[in-house]
């Protein structure tokens, strides 16, 4: 068993000889949901990363702890709004006594949950949760592998196209008749690409701060082969071979996989040590393969034939021949694992609140959806042992 399992094994240990029993005397009895919830809090210790504010006048605040542990369990129940999440909370004794309040009176009302909402968007309190959930796990731990992969998130608000869209670019700029330059005539010299400029050394938090986050349009081809749009957001995923979020980048729906690809690396390297990337064709990209060259990784991934013709035919005939003698080399079996980044996007949008977005603006959208990754990568620590 590996130090992350028995990590886990003693955590979990921890929790079912001494916190269920004092529970259990103390509340209406359990359910599998309850036990679930519980476990998760004590996991992501959500709570500790609200900083303590102290009013000396006016009205005390609701607890912001409390409300947070609300949260949480907010998208652990797949619960849809923040006035279901209100409902429950004056109906089940057991989930308002977990979340820390004692009798009815004390729920804060429906309004007040909202405005916390904001407030732990604007402080990213879930992002920080997850951070440090994701340092202390795998601290002397290395992964085998990292799968990188986008998801789409739909918005519920209207596209903002100003600034950001490929077509207002095009519309600010001439463009130059094709061809050599006439006598005297200055050609502007080729705008760098934003993932040269990645890779040319920019910090993370610039890399971040430079790709796009409003909501836009966006489309993708499915795995079937067909073209699906959407108004909303992209969700960035690394994930280990055990299904857990390592990290999570959110831009416009329109940005391209590849654009975050360095982001997420960068990000990822700062927080747990892994030996290969795997990726699909949409990263492959010249300067994002030398770029994990040089944070000691072995990129897995696959190629992107694109125009050529000889390269398209050369790939078909390879994968014919390996279909005749039933033979697949180690990068192949490697690439088999990155499955775990799509199981993980399915589970965050089935199961933890990804698809019931009520929220507008990226701060907030991004809030939603962290909470979401938060909750996932604790119950898939648990799954380890459990």
């Amino acid at each position: 068993m590996s130090q992350l399992s028995n990590k886990i094994a003693n955590f979990w240990g921890t929790i079912q000889a001494s916190l269920f029993p004092w529970l259990e005397e103390e509340l209406l009895p359990l359910t599998n949901q309850h036990r679930q919830l519980v476990s998760i809090l004590e996991l992501i210790r959500i709570e500790d990363f609200i900083p303590w504010n102290c009013q000396w006048m006016g009205r005390p605040l609701a607890s912001r702890k409390a409300i947070a542990r609300a949260f949480v369990a907010k998208c652990i129940y797949n619960l849809p709004t923040t006035r279901k999440l209100h409902q429950d909370l004056q109906t089940d004794v057991n989930l308002r006594r977990i979340c820390g309040w004692e009798s009815r009176k004390d729920i804060p009302s429906e309004s007040t949950l909202s405005r916390a909402f904001k407030e732990f968007a604007e402080a990213a309190l879930p992002q920080k949760a997850h951070e440090a959930l994701i340092k202390i796990s795998y601290e002397d731990e290395v992964i085998g592998h990292l799968s990188r992969d986008s998801t789409a998130i739909e918005g519920r608000e209207k596209p903002q196209y100003e600034g950001n869209s490929i077509d207002s670019k095009m519309r600010s700029k001439k463009k130059r008749r094709a061809g050599r330059p006439k006598k005297g005539e200055k050609v502007e010299p080729k705008e760098k690409t934003r993932i040269q400029k990645q890779a040319e050394g920019m910090t993370l938090e610039e890399m971040i701060k430079d790709l796009p986050i409003r909501c836009d349009k966006g489309s993708k081809r499915n795995a079937k082969g067909h073209t699906v749009s959407w108004n909303g957001y992209k969700l960035h995923l690394d994930t280990a071979d055990n299904g857990i979020p390592i990290s999570a980048i959110l831009t416009s729906a329109s940005v391209h996989d590849s654009q975050v690809a360095i982001p997420l690396a960068a990000m990822s390297a700062t927080r747990v040590i892994n030996f290969y990337d795997l990726m699909d064709a949409a990263y492959d990209v010249k300067e994002i393969t030398e770029y994990l060259v040089g944070l000691n990784h072995v990129p897995i991934i696959d190629a992107n034939p694109r125009r050529n013709l000889d390269l398209q035919q050369n790939l078909k005939a390879e994968s014919k021949a390996r279909r005749v003698l039933n033979w697949k080399p180690a990068e192949a079996i490697r690439y088999n694992q990155r499955s775990s980044a799509e199981r993980s996007n399915a589970r965050l949008k089935d199961e933890f609140g990804a698809r019931n977005l009520r929220v507008k603006g990226s701060k907030k959208v991004f809030c939603h959806l962290m909470i979401g990754v938060l909750v996932l990568s604790a119950d898939q620590l648990l799954r380890l042992i459990t």
